[in-house]
């Protein structure tokens, strides 16, 4: 179990910590939505509006399941990509799961003005964060193998924390050697 894949609500740190822990352990990172967009040449609201949420999840799913066979990699996951049975499997057990949490307060203030969440195009932002967590949550700790609070923590904290993690759970042997 060498990959390791990160998990959490959207907003949650997981491109951000995804890049900074790739980095210091010496593997590729992937963001599986940016991998989506670069294969479809849109991006995902796009791919919302013509294919609606059942599209762009299949899309996913196909991704998932690519991306999470490769070894070595850090893989930051869309927020809802839990949400199907196939993808938590192929998380689970195909890698090391890391999950970045995040409170909806926070949460709200690092993306309420990104026109790139197709599911925060409403009324109230909040609500639809808070009615996602409340429908996440329990399956986002069911897959994770690790849970790290993102709250007003300095990404170097958090990534210095799942290092100390892969140190002691011998996941990657690069980890071993920079957990500052």
């Amino acid at each position: 179990m060498s990959s390791i894949f990160l998990v959490g609500p959207m907003g949650s740190g997981k491109s951000t910590v995804g890049r900074a822990l790739a980095r210091k352990i010496g593997y590729p990172f992937i963001d599986s939505d940016r991998e989506i967009e670069a294969r479809c040449g849109v991006d995902i609201p796009t791919i919302f509006e013509y294919e609606g949420e059942q599209g762009f999840r299949e899309r996913e799913e196909r991704i998932i399941d690519e991306l999470t066979n490769r070894p070595s990699i850090v893989l930051a996951t869309g927020g809802g990509s839990v949400i199907r049975e196939k993808n938590r499997d192929h998380l689970t057990s195909r890698g090391f799961v890391i999950l970045l949490q995040v409170d909806i307060k926070e949460q709200l203030r690092r993306v309420s003005q990104d026109a790139n969440r197709p599911l925060l195009q409403t009324e109230d932002p909040k609500a639809r964060l808070e009615a996602l967590m409340c429908e996440r949550e329990p399956i986002y700790n069911s897959v994770a193998h690790y849970t790290v609070s993102t709250d007003a923590r300095r990404m170097h904290f958090v990534v210095s924390r799942i290092l100390r993690q892969l140190h002691k759970r011998d996941i990657c042997a690069s980890s071993s050697h920079s957990s500052s």
